[in-house]
């Protein structure tokens, strides 16, 4: 006999969504969590009265209805609307790319002026068809945005020439030929008032949760606990690398707290030429208007670098490489994993895929609206 109809391994948002619906219907649940805290990479702790995103920016963004129904049922979410600047050599500039962008790059005043800019620039560089990340960008948005504002940065953030990247990656950013400086396409944005750990924590409430639980280390004794294991874990460890390791990219974060009440007057300011060894700064505050919990006006700041850097064996994989090679490979594991019947894998690490958080919820609640009887 079992003890448990699900083990699920990790605490992110598709470990504790999928722990949370499997309670709710009644099965018994174990979650272990490799580090010392829930929520994955959404964990936010509370430092000087500010929620500091401790493994960088995440804003809560969706088109989908139900799952922002379904998230409000864990935390009130404020009204924050992401809206970044990018430094490129002192110089501020607008994103997501829009009119202020175009105007303040080449000074130009409707949406057709900067559409004649860019249509001439594509033309100047011959390209109909792209196929890379560089092409791409120049395709949407010109060759002097693609210069100062996505090559530095994307170079710095993949560690890879633009040219060696695939042109999905940049399709991600908008472009807009409106004054909206709203980064994101989405109904729904926001943070979870009190953070995301406090959010991750009501989905886990009446949960058996054993923190700083490596399972790859005790898989057999763990396995032996539960009918289904769900892993959201990196899929290649699982496999104990056996056909070689997925790359990934890591990030390196140096935070500080600084005596002072306003460091760059934005939440997130991106550093876009390649000299800069970071690629942001984070200013956590501001996702909450630079006030605490009572509405208070904070009087010091706390602010974070992100250094990107290649992954190596024993470091936290942040994001997958989803280039041809590294598709291969997953492909390969994913064979792999459909030999393990009573294994699910899921999340980010488990499929190998950039995933935003209202997908990693759609998909954690499709997958226990399929698997939990």
């Amino acid at each position: 006999m079992k003890k448990y109809d699900y083990l699920v391994v990790g605490a992110g948002l598709f470990g504790a969504v999928f722990a949370h619906e499997a309670k709710a219907a009644g099965k018994k649940v174990l979650v272990v969590e490799k580090r010392p805290h829930i929520g994955g990479n959404v964990y936010t702790e509370q430092i000087e009265g500010i929620h500091v995103h401790t493994y960088g920016a995440h804003i809560f963004h969706t088109n989908m209805k139900a799952v922002w129904k379904y998230v409000n049922q864990f935390a009130e979410f404020n009204r924050f609307t992401n809206a970044p600047v990018a430094n490129y050599h002192g110089k501020i500039y607008s994103l997501p790319f829009n009119m202020y962008t175009f105007n303040r790059m080449w000074g130009v005043i409707t949406p057709e002026e900067a559409k004649a800019e860019i249509r001439k620039q594509r033309q100047t560089a011959h390209i109909d068809f792209p196929k890379n990340l560089e092409e791409q960008a120049i395709s949407l948005v010109g060759t002097d945005i693609y210069e100062k504002l996505i090559q530095g940065y994307t170079e710095k953030q993949w560690g890879r020439p633009c040219r060696n990247l695939p042109p999905f990656i940049i399709k991600r950013l908008p472009v807009r030929f409106t004054y909206d400086n709203n980064y994101f396409n989405a109904l729904y944005q926001g943070i979870p008032v009190g953070g995301y750990t406090k959010m991750v924590s009501r989905m886990l409430e009446g949960i058996e949760v054993r923190l700083n639980t490596d399972y790859l280390k005790d898989k057999e004794a763990l396995d032996h606990l539960a009918v289904h294991i769900i892993y959201t874990g990196p899929i290649d460890a699982y496999f104990h690398y056996c056909l070689g390791p997925l790359e990934y990219r890591n990030v390196r974060f140096e935070t500080e707290t600084l005596d002072i009440p306003n460091f760059q007057g934005n939440a997130v300011v991106n550093y876009t030429d390649r000299e800069t060894p970071w690629t942001r700064i984070i200013e956590h505050k501001w996702f909450e208007f630079g006030k605490d919990e009572h509405g208070a006006n904070l009087q010091k700041t706390i602010i974070s670098r992100e250094y990107p850097s290649e992954w190596k064996m024993g470091e936290e994989p942040y994001y997958p490489v989803n280039d041809e090679k590294n598709g291969a490979l997953y492909q390969k594991y994913k064979a792999l994993a459909e030999s393990e019947p009573q294994v699910t894998f899921g999340g980010r690490l488990g499929e190998y895929k950039y995933y935003d958080m209202d997908a990693v919820i759609d998909s954690s609640l499709s997958l226990a609206k399929r698997l939990i009887k």
